[in-house]
């Protein structure tokens, strides 16, 4: 989204930043003069976050840190290890009475009633130690065992619910008694001393130069079953660590009932899904990720809930409005997504969800989070049907539909997650461009260090759907890597996970259909089809590494060309695991191409690591030849050069460069263990001739085949 959508505003920009803000107005503007219209709003919904965090913190009283701690230390069960005691506290004002029922009490309906404690519907319960046989003093209640919250509602109606802030949910298992049907059951977490894990690393430096590997642990298998964090940390965190990425990207971590829902339709937002192993087993995997000194981000879901009622947030207290707008409000309830929508203007939403984000960074030492559906949460029509154009009036004034309140949490979210967390991360999923999202909070920002460009790999798809190579648009492919607005900082990729789900296709599908289960193999002859996929696979990656943002990310399996479609299981495929795996095996067959492209991620990866392009200023692109299909351009002293004609291959092609000198090749697609064809001599060295080209102060001459990519660097 670029900061030059719309006209100038006609009134003095001098003038506007002569005026009191709540925030830093002239850098506001010196950054996007096209805000200067919509100051005033811009400061409403900047002191509306001031006057909300002014509460939550007491007026400075307390920090943000203190309040959203309180929001899980003091929720839920609080246990203190010394004196073998068990504290509950839950919110439902809806509530009449409230019991905590279990294993532990052969689930007595009657006997451990809790207390209402405030006029607000807390209830509390204190369980004090028990005595073996033998004097000595332990937990009333087992650990690992089953617990539920019986709610008594003022009609003398019986519910029974999860714990809110419950930190671990099992699916009932076929030989175990279940007394409330098919839903997740509620599990007390309070492992012996010496089985949890302690945390041995330091959290990893801060990283300018994101590469984010985007993971499933469920899926990490190469075998049609669900993986677990254990063999994610001893199978793929390896290649991981191999590909060159500095950062993984967690996905469908919070528990979620139905596992097709792909980790999005969360119903106990404070436990680690027990489909992949316990709680300690994911602290022990961060754990040897940050030993490698890679980031580990999680894939936060706070804009909306699983409409599951017995296993879930719905419902809770037996009211439609527990943490969430009404139904009968109309705001209550996604209209595509059939989930409940939290209503982040009220106090116990805010402390509920600020506590889970400090309750995973505390207890699970999270470095930061990539924020889901942030454009359902800023707008009240949650992007549904909603084209967005880039006029500012979709931001601001009378046209637009934005949540203040969702645009407070979130602002409120990223401070504390940078106060909490020196190197901190906070990624946002907005495809709206609304002005601002990563801009720092002092300046009128909501604060998040980047956005996704999910323009980028909607662009690629739908060029290999619908358009010919010989017919690619350079300019338009340039347009759309390098549109986004001034000092807002992106992530870029070139296919989304959304796109290896059945019913959609990855980039190498698309590219190669079919032919990825037959012609594969280095035994049989190169066909056209495999030789362009690979190329042009390739060079699809680069091209949106190096000139589409600060950041990078990619899906697991993709860096490699994976095969077969995500498909979880479901009654559709008999409840199949056969495609909701990962086939890392192939990349290890020498038989098989895959490598190839393997091999090529690994490079640009590396290739980046050492000439840092990511995070520099944006690229200068002083070529975009659309009879050529060439792209040229320099981003961080680096001279990048692209050959998308499907069959012209150059010599001695003219490529402007603005600083002199010799040049070699550091990154070649054309390689054979890439998978190319050897076409180029990279002992060849590149003199600068001192004439302007291409509005460059200096030219070199390149031999350039079809579909290849070189990045040069000045020796």
């Amino acid at each position: 989204m670029s900061s030059t959508t719309g006209s100038l505003p006609e009134n003095n920009l001098v003038d506007q930043k002569t005026k009191h803000y709540s925030f830093n107005s002239s850098d506001l503007l010196e950054i996007d003069p096209y805000l200067s219209p919509f100051l005033d709003e811009i400061d409403k919904r900047h002191s509306d976050y001031l006057k909300v965090k002014d509460s939550l913190t007491q007026n400075n009283k307390i920090s943000l840190i203190d309040f959203s701690r309180d929001g899980y230390k003091n929720y839920g069960f609080n246990i203190d290890q010394e004196n073998k005691s068990i504290a509950l506290t839950e919110w439902a004002p809806n509530a009449n009475e409230m019991f905590l029922i279990g294993d532990f009490n052969s689930w007595n309906e009657n006997s451990h009633k809790m207390s209402k404690v405030s006029e607000y519907g807390h209830f509390k319960i204190e369980i004090p130690a028990v005595f073996d046989n033998n004097g000595v003093k332990d937990f009333a209640i087992p650990h690992d065992s089953k617990i539920k919250i019986m709610i008594i509602l003022e009609s003398g109606e019986k519910i029974y619910r999860l714990p809110t802030h419950v930190e671990r949910a099992t699916q009932p298992g076929r030989d175990t008694l279940n007394l409330f049907g098919p839903s997740y059951e509620g599990r007390f977490w309070n492992p012996p001393i010496e089985e949890k894990y302690v945390f041995k690393q330091p959290r990893p430096r801060k990283r300018e130069d994101l590469k984010i590997y985007e993971s499933h642990i469920g899926i990490s298998s190469s075998k049609p079953e669900i993986g677990t964090f254990e063999n994610f940390e001893e199978n793929v965190l390896p290649k991981i660590i191999d590909l060159g990425y500095n950062c993984i990207q967690l996905m469908a971590i919070m528990e979620h009932a139905y596992y097709a829902s792909f980790g999005y339709q969360i119903t106990s937002f404070y436990a680690v899904s027990s489909r992949y192993g316990s709680p300690e087993d994911l602290k022990k995997l961060i754990d040897a990720c940050h030993k490698k000194g890679i980031v580990v981000l999680l894939d936060i879901v706070h804009s909306h809930a699983s409409k599951n009622v017995t296993d879930g947030l719905n419902n809770f207290d037996g009211s439609n409005h527990h943490f969430f707008h009404s139904i009968q409000s109309g705001r209550g309830e996604h209209p595509l997504w059939d989930s409940r929508l939290f209503d982040y203007s009220k106090y116990e939403t805010l402390k509920f969800l600020l506590g889970n984000l400090a309750y995973y960074i505390d207890e699970y030492h999270f470095d930061g989070f990539r924020f889901d559906g942030v454009t359902s949460m800023l707008y009240k029509h949650h992007g549904a049907g909603f084209g967005f154009s880039g006029d500012y009036h979709e931001y601001f004034g009378e046209c637009a539909s934005v949540d203040v309140d969702a645009v407070t949490y979130l602002t409120l979210a990223n401070d504390l997650v940078h106060e909490m967390l020196e190197n901190g991360v906070t990624i946002a999923e907005d495809v709206s461009g609304y002005p601002g999202l990563a801009l720092d909070t002092e300046i009128g920002g909501v604060g998040f260090d980047y956005k996704l460009n999910m323009a980028v790999p909607d662009m690629w798809i739908k060029l290999l759907k619908e358009i010919k190579d010989e017919n690619w648009d350079m300019g338009n492919i340039v347009q759309n890597l390098t549109n986004r607005r001034y000092k807002e900082k992106v992530v870029c990729y070139s296919e989304s996970h959304d796109q290896a789900l059945v019913g959609d296709k990855t980039l190498a599908f698309w590219l190669m259909d079919s032919s990825m289960y037959t012609e594969m193999s280095i035994l049989k002859p190169l066909s056209p089809v495999v030789d362009r996929g690979i190329a042009l696979h390739k060079m699809i990656r680069l091209l949106t590494q190096s000139l589409g943002g600060e950041g990078y990310l990619n899906f697991m399996g993709n860096e490699f060309g994976h095969p077969e479609w995500l498909d979880f299981p479901t009654e559709r495929n008999n409840q199949s695991y056969q495609y909701a795996r990962r086939q890392y095996n192939l990349i290890e067959d020498d038989l098989l191409r895959y490598k190839h492209l393997y091999q090529f991620d690994k490079a640009m990866n590396h290739c980046e690591d050492k000439y840092k392009w990511l995070n520099s200023p944006q690229a200068y692109v002083s070529l975009k030849q659309e009879s050529d299909k060439m792209i040229v351009f320099e981003r961080n002293g680096l001279l990048f050069i692209f050959n998308l004609h499907p069959e012209a291959s150059y010599t001695d092609y003219r490529v402007g460069v603005d600083i002199p000198g010799k040049y070699q090749v550091v990154l070649n697609s054309d390689r054979a263990e890439f998978g190319g064809h050897n076409r180029i001599d990279e002992s060849t060295e590149y003199f600068t001739t001192n004439s302007s080209w291409c509005n460059r102060a200096n030219y070199l001459q390149v031999y350039i085949p079809s579909r290849v990519a070189l990045v040069l660097a000045k020796k």
